[in-house]
């Protein structure tokens, strides 16, 4: 019997959980190769973090692949020595924040699981994708793969430079990517510090520098200057919107909508995180309702608001960042740089406050946590870039990722759809939209998968109906 064979590149969170989707509904015959340079899978940017402050930012209960029974995770956390040996992680509702790390690890343990039961062929190639071309995958390490589908499961560029920042990218003060492994080991106790980013990135800095016993000025700026809210501790109340509801379809109808909904859910008692947790639920549904300059209207005006109320911290890095800021060591600004210079060993930034005169700011370290440059993707790897240079893949019309349509099948430059090449996770948020938090990512894998085991061939050539593009 010969063998279908799907070939998964990258193996953060995304290509694993679709690699155990394959394996617990595929059949005998059916290979699976994820190709991941790390040595564990599951240890992508968010969950591939060492450092024991990162934490998980929504209780344990909340995370599992699609499909599992709900507290899966957290009933795994609890029975295991990680958890005796991080009494933080206990909040004081009972529900646990584990460290990050372990829930990559859990993931990880479900595709070793997978691995030794399903009839499903599971393998982990530690290499690098770097080319796809006539159905054969080559990596970095001379490695030919045969593949009848390709899953591109890369979700997560590096952090890009700020312009008036890259003349001084060799400068020893800058940092800028912090999610490499020891970024801010050399950062002093007493070290003035600036963050550009007041994001999920940005409290993970500060979350590692009180770790460190760091006690230096830390200075955060960013246009808006808004930090994350905490998440909803201590509350079971869920909340459910009327979607029959007429309403204009625009960012503006939905804004005033959801303000709306968070009053009348102020008027019970109950807290406009449940409005949030509802509209997060049924995020791709709104966003794919909405046409595409409704979609840039959003990205442009309202994506920074969405972003620190949907993508919410762990309590404990609230508690930090609440305690800096009231003993007066964290700052945060809405101010944009408008210069940058080196002062010896030190770095001079010009910040422009919202409404005020720009003022100079002198620190010794500057951290650049601006989040991943998903607008510079298709350069981000060798593979990518000779996909897009062959006119393989194309990225979508809102610079998210990569252009597919409603299957997460790619489309090329000409729109065609290609059936043996999929996109798996946040780089298809161009198409789905609420893409990058656990739940959506679970399911969206889940649902990659099921695509792969049971969507009909379709002939190469097959061009994508206009209802499946912009």
């Amino acid at each position: 019997m010969s063998q279908q064979q799907i070939v998964i590149i990258g193996g953060g969170f995304t290509g694993t959980a679709l690699a155990i989707h394959l394996a617990r509904s595929g059949q005998a015959g059916l290979r699976v190769t994820v190709i991941e340079p790390r040595p564990q899978l599951a240890q992508g940017v968010a969950y591939g973090t060492a450092d024991p402050a990162h934490r998980i930012n929504v209780p344990a209960a909340r995370m599992q692949l699609a499909g599992d029974e709900e507290g899966a995770f957290d009933r795994d956390y609890r029975a295991s020595s990680a958890f005796t040996a991080d009494p933080e992680a206990l909040w004081d509702d009972g529900s646990v924040y584990p460290q990050r790390g372990e829930f990559g690890r859990w993931v990880n343990a479900q595709f070793v699981h997978q691995q030794q039961h399903s009839p499903v062929q599971l393998s982990h190639l530690r290499d690098s994708a770097v080319a796809f071309k006539e159905g054969v995958v080559t990596t970095a390490s001379g490695q030919q793969i045969r593949a009848d589908q390709v899953v591109l499961a890369i979700s997560h560029p590096p952090p890009e430079l700020p312009t008036l920042l890259k003349p001084l990218q060799d400068h020893p003060g800058l940092i800028a990517n912090p999610w490499q492994r020891d970024a801010l080991a050399q950062i002093a106790p007493d070290d003035r510090v600036a963050i550009i980013g007041s994001g999920l990135t940005m409290s993970d800095v500060v979350a590692s520098l009180h770790r460190q016993q760091h006690r230096g000025a830390i200075t955060v700026f960013s246009r808006r200057g808004q930090l994350p809210r905490a998440n909803l501790s201590g509350c079971d109340a869920t909340c459910t919107l009327d979607y029959s509801q007429p309403q204009p379809v625009s960012a503006r109808g939905w804004l005033h909508r959801v303000r709306q909904e968070v009053k009348q859910a102020a008027a019970k008692n109950l807290p406009w995180q449940l409005v949030l947790d509802d509209i997060r639920r049924n995020g791709q549904r709104i966003w794919q309702s909405l046409p595409l300059h409704e979609q840039q209207r959003f990205l442009q005006h309202l994506r920074p608001w969405w972003d620190v109320h949907r993508y919410r911290i762990a309590p404990q890095v609230s508690l930090v960042l609440s305690q800096q800021q009231a003993s007066g060591q964290l700052t945060l600004l809405a101010a944009r740089l408008v210069a940058a210079d080196a002062v010896g060993n030190r770095l001079r930034l010009t910040l422009r406050p919202r409404g005020a005169q720009p003022e100079a700011l002198e620190v010794d370290r500057v951290i650049v946590t601006t989040g991943p440059a998903h607008n510079a993707l298709l350069n981000s790897n060798a593979l990518l870039r000779q996909l897009h240079g062959d006119g393989v893949i194309q990225p979508d019309p809102l610079a998210l990722g990569i252009h597919v349509n409603a299957r997460s099948q790619t489309l090329n430059a000409q729109g065609d759809v290609n059936p043996h090449l999929y996109v798996a996770g946040p780089a298809a948020r161009g198409r789905f939209g609420e893409l990058m938090g656990l739940p959506q990512v679970a399911e969206h894998a889940e649902s990659v998968a099921r695509q792969l085991l049971t969507a009909p061939p379709q002939p190469s050539s097959e061009r994508c109906p206009g209802s499946l593009t912009y």
